[in-house]
Formats: structure tokens, C-alpha cells, sequence
């Protein structure tokens, strides 16, 4: 076997979450529910933002971003899972396998990108309250999106080239529901050190900084925040920011913990349950979260709900 592509494993399969029967139904019927609840609770969200015209501004813009890729993000993972189950196959040809991890990828960068941006936005809206239209101008929101978008197929590319040159000789069992980075190195049977270095180089660098970003934003609106001499102002402040503090801490919490180890440390459930938790529950209880506290998108949302059951009637 010889050329950098060539594999002699032509499909893989995913052997998801259990291989008991019984647990299998249950499984469906749960990520069925989560699945439809994230669309739903998203598309309310981009809804609610883009028909209230109170809400266009830029932290509602980039929630509507966040909402529509957290929409993408489990579009890429949960219905190929649910297709499986109704097909009874667990098979995943090598070319769609690596076109799953290459879009996943793409979206978990991108809504760590996002996180960074809203961080970004909150602290321009505490700290400079006078100059906020004057920073977060629509050119601005929109070349960080884009720039997000970029850097987020790059990154991808990258690592799907690079998983793309591995030799998978016998072994083609995945132990997981969907194809990731980690899961597919343990099958190869070629050096991974190369792309382990990548992993811990490039892509913490990708998700360390938006991070560090997120850390250095939040210090200073805590400093104003202290500043703040009424308890109402900075429990206005906090509860603003509180949703969105809850989202980061999920998010990559779940994120370090299947990534950023030697892929010798892992345990396949332990990466299972952090992956549900990224891929799944986050999505879908992120319109939960930031509507929580929110007023105007409460009734935003409610405007549309009741719009939408009128239109019923």
C-alpha cells in the first residue's frame, strides 16, 4: 500500500451511542426531541431578531449568527445519527466521513469565534456606552463574521487535508456517533504525531484566543461593574452578560475536555458525553438561555408565537 491517499477502508462505521436495542429507541427518541427543539428555538430566535426592528443591533445581530450556525452545527451531526437508526446501517463512506468532520469543525470554530465577538460587544457597550454605535458599526459586524467564516474553513481545510493523507488499513469501527478528529486518529494506522502537534498547536491557538478575548472582556466590565455606585445598574449589567457567561462556560468546558489531551488519555465515554454536550445539548439550550433574562427578546419571541398561532386560527 503505497501514495499518501490511498486507504484501504472505503466506509466506516459509526457505532454510536449503545448497541443495546432497547436504549437504542430511547436514544432516537431523545435526540429526535433535542434536535427539534434546537431548530425550532433557534429559528425563533433569527425570527424574533429579524422581524423586530428594535433588535437590530449588533448583539442581537451576532446572536441570530450564533443561532443559525448552532442550527448548522447539529444539522451536521444528529440526522445522519437518526438516519442510521431508521435505516438500521451504521456505515459512513471515508469521503463523507471526512466532509462530516470538516464541517464540524468549521462550525465549533465559528461559534467560538462568534462567543469572542459578543464578548467583544458587551464590553464596548460597559465600558464605552457613548461611543458603542460609533465602534460596532454595521461594516465592523459584518467583517467579523465574515473573518470568523474564513478562518474557520481554513482551520478546517487544514485538518481534513491532513486526516486525508492517514492510512486506515483494518480497523473501521468508529466508537462514536459521528466522525471526529480524535476517533478517526485512533484508527489510523500511520504516524498521527504530526497531526496530534496540529491539534495542540494550531487549533489551541485558533480556540485559546477568542478565549483569552472572552477573559480580558469580561475583567473589564467587571472593573465598571464595581465602579457601578446603584446595586440595580450592576445587576442590569450582570444579567446582560450572565447569559452569555453560562453559553462560554459550556461551551468550552466540554471543548478542552475532549481536545486538548494526548488522544492516549481519552476515554471513549468521557469523549461520547462531552460531545452530546457540545454537538447537542448546547445548541439547543442556548435560545433557552439567552432569552431567559432578556425582556425585549422575551417580547420579541412572544410577539412571534402569538403571530404565528393567529395566523393558525
Amino acid at each position: 500500500m503505497s501514495g499518501a491517499n490511498q486507504s484501504s477502508v472505503s466506509e466506516f462505521l459509526l457505532l454510536g451511542l449503545s448497541r443495546q436495542p432497547q436504549k437504542k429507541q430511547l436514544l432516537f427518541m431523545l435526540f429526535l426531541t433535542m434536535y427539534l427543539a434546537t431548530v425550532l428555538g433557534n429559528l425563533l430566535i433569527i425570527l424574533a431578531i429579524s422581524t423586530d426592528s428594535h433588535l437590530h443591533t449588533p448583539m442581537y445581530f451576532f446572536l441570530s449568527n450564533l443561532s443559525f450556525m448552532d442550527i448548522c452545527f447539529s444539522s451536521t451531526i444528529v440526522p445522519k445519527m437518526l438516519a442510521n437508526h431508521i435505516l438500521r446501517s451504521q456505515t459512513i463512506s471515508f469521503t463523507g466521513c471526512l466532509t462530516q468532520m470538516y464541517f464540524l469543525i468549521v462550525f465549533v470554530v465559528i461559534d467560538n469565534f462568534l462567543l469572542a465577538v459578543m464578548a467583544y460587544d458587551r464590553f464596548v457597550a460597559v465600558c464605552y456606552p457613548l461611543h458603542y454605535s460609533s465602534k460596532m458599526t454595521p461594516q465592523l459586524c459584518a467583517l467579523l463574521v465574515t473573518g470568523s467564516l474564513v478562518i474557520a474553513n481554513l482551520n478546517a481545510v487544514l485538518h481534513t487535508l491532513l486526516m486525508g493523507q492517514l492510512l486506515f488499513c483494518a480497523d473501521n469501527m468508529i466508537p462514536h456517533f459521528f466522525c471526529d478528529l480524535i476517533p478517526l486518529l485512533r484508527l489510523s494506522c500511520s504516524d498521527i504525531h504530526l497531526n496530534e502537534m496540529m491539534i495542540l498547536t494550531e487549533g489551541a491557538l485558533i480556540m485559546i484566543t477568542p478565549f483569552v478575548c472572552i477573559l480580558v472582556s469580561y475583567i473589564c466590565v467587571i472593573c465598571v461593574v464595581l465602579r457601578v455606585p446603584s446595586t440595580k445598574g450592576k445587576w442590569k449589567i450582570f444579567s446582560t452578560c450572565g447569559s452569555h457567561l453560562a453559553v462560554v462556560s459550556l461551551f468550552y468546558g466540554t471543548i478542552i475536555a475532549v481536545y486538548f489531551n494526548p488522544s492516549s488519555s481519552h476515554s471513549t465515554k468521557e469523549d461520547i458525553t462531552a460531545a452530546v454536550m457540545y454537538t447537542v445539548v448546547t445548541p439547543m439550550l442556548n435560545p433557552f438561555i439567552y432569552s431567559l433574562r432578556n425582556k425585549d427578546l422575551k417580547g420579541a419571541l412572544k410577539k412571534v408565537i402569538s403571530m404565528k398561532i393567529f395566523r393558525v386560527q
